[in-house]
């Protein structure tokens, strides 16, 4: 099977590449706006993409062909945000985040979640999620209608035991959910094995 992305349009090769490029981490990633509103929503065209400096980059769609979603809004308007990297016991609240919403509601109303203040940034962190990421702006890429937010990481939230004094993960008490296949599928990381490098 062979699929021509230059003669499909962006809704169909949208599902091509978000079932096919899988599994992908999701950022979880709360905003306030210049009302103060916190808004929070889930995106899983995201990872890590370098250390020095530390980098992450998401990208977050358009409402509709002209209009930003309010995360981006948000960032372009305050240059921070938090992403959090959350497991399956927090997977159907960050569902429920990516309702759309009018601007200025929150999407986090409502929910059994508790937010508390970021130590280098002024947006809040949902402190029920094991990991979290304060971040601001570096970069916001426009290519055609994709939207590409390039963050800093100034400072890193773990839950307690996650990372020990050699800065080594527990894979026992860290299983983050993935994104697959478009619309509604999601993967376990509970499943893991090691395959040894060759150096």
């Amino acid at each position: 099977m062979t699929f021509d992305l230059t003669t499909l349009p962006p809704s169909d090769r949208y599902k091509l590449l978000a079932s096919l490029v899988t599994p992908r981490p999701i950022a979880w990633v709360t905003t306030v706006g210049s009302e103060g509103v916190v808004n929070a929503a889930p995106f899983s065209f995201f990872n890590v993409f370098g250390s020095n400096p530390p980098i992450v980059t998401f990208a977050p769609g358009n409402k509709d062909k002209h209009t930003p979603k309010d995360t981006a809004r948000n960032i372009r308007e305050t240059g921070e945000f938090v992403i959090h990297l959350i497991g399956e016991d927090l997977a159907q609240a960050m569902v429920n985040t990516s309702a759309t919403l009018p601007h200025g509601e929150s999407e986090l109303a409502g929910l059994n979640l508790t937010t508390a203040p970021s130590k280098k940034i002024s947006v809040p962190r949902i402190i029920e999620a094991p990991v979290a990421l304060e971040c601001t702006q570096h970069t916001t890429l426009e290519i055609g209608s994709n939207r590409l937010i390039i963050g800093v990481v100034h400072l890193i939230h773990a839950k307690d035991g996650l990372i020990n004094e050699d800065l080594q993960l527990d894979p026992s008490l860290y299983h983050p959910i993935g994104r697959m296949a478009s619309p509604d599928r999601y993967c376990r990381s509970s499943d893991q094995f090691e395959i040894s490098s060759l150096d």
